[in-house]
């Protein structure tokens, strides 16, 4: 059994490993100890001409699902990464990997050490995506019952402004979510900002994430939040 200090070290190292992946210090960037485990050079940011669709459709798992195994698996892992509660001290788990013609964000949230939430997010796309064109978003999840965050960024920066939608899921059932540019919640770290300030800049799109979380927004608890293992299957992420 691990004692607390292991648990410690190894808390640290994913630590670690999260910020060079997401080049929030850059200097772990250019560390091969750091590097090693991630299986490959981390890039701070995602050639978006090579890995997202120009199409309506940015994500489509479903294709990505048919190419073989190994390479299915190393491009998503390329573009998507883990950012939980490891950040601030928690001890929540999670990642994402291709499965049923779909990605599954799924493991444990535990709200231990002032924790409580797990997430994936993309590395920044460069060039940013333009979805000016669009209303929304629109994405097609299969869940577990709980109530997610879906959020975008317009920023380069690891750690502004984002822009939040809450939406439930219904147990083992698909459901498509319909989430208006217009009413998404600008958020920094689940607090509100000023909604009149910040607007999405659907021309500037940087980043998507997925979220479940203890909190819903300004303190107030997510009221289908449980801890434990959780899973979250994603067909697509699309521009409506």
């Amino acid at each position: 059994m691990a004692t607390d200090s292991e648990l410690s070290r190894w808390n640290l190292c994913r630590f670690l490993r999260t910020m060079a992946y997401f080049g929030a210090i850059p200097i772990l960037s250019g560390m091969d100890w750091v590097q090693k485990p991630l299986g490959s050079h981390a890039n701070p940011t995602v050639d978006r001409r090579q890995q997202v669709s120009e199409a309506s459709c940015i994500f489509d798992f479903r294709q990505l699902g048919a190419e073989s195994g190994a390479a299915g698996q190393g491009a998503l892992q390329e573009v998507w990464g883990a950012v939980d509660d490891v950040v601030m001290g928690g001890v929540s788990s999670s990642g994402i990997a291709l499965a049923e013609d779909s990605a599954l964000f799924a493991g444990t949230v535990s709200t231990a050490n002032s924790g409580g939430f797990a997430s994936v997010r993309t590395r920044n796309f460069d060039p940013a995506i333009d979805l000016s064109a669009y209303s929304g978003i629109q994405i097609r999840v299969k869940g577990d019952g709980n109530r997610y965050k879906f959020l975008v960024r317009d920023e380069a920066q690891w750690d502004g402004v984002a822009y939040a939608h809450s939406f439930d899921t219904v147990a083992d059932t698909w459901v498509t979510v319909d989430i208006p540019f217009e009413e998404m919640v600008p958020v920094f770290r689940a607090r509100t900002m000023d909604a009149t300030t910040y607007k999405v800049n659907q021309q500037q799109i940087r980043a998507f994430q997925f979220m479940l979380s203890k909190f819903e927004y300004d303190g107030q608890i997510n009221p289908a939040f449980e801890p434990g293992q959780f899973r979250l299957y994603i067909e697509s992420v699309c521009g409506y």
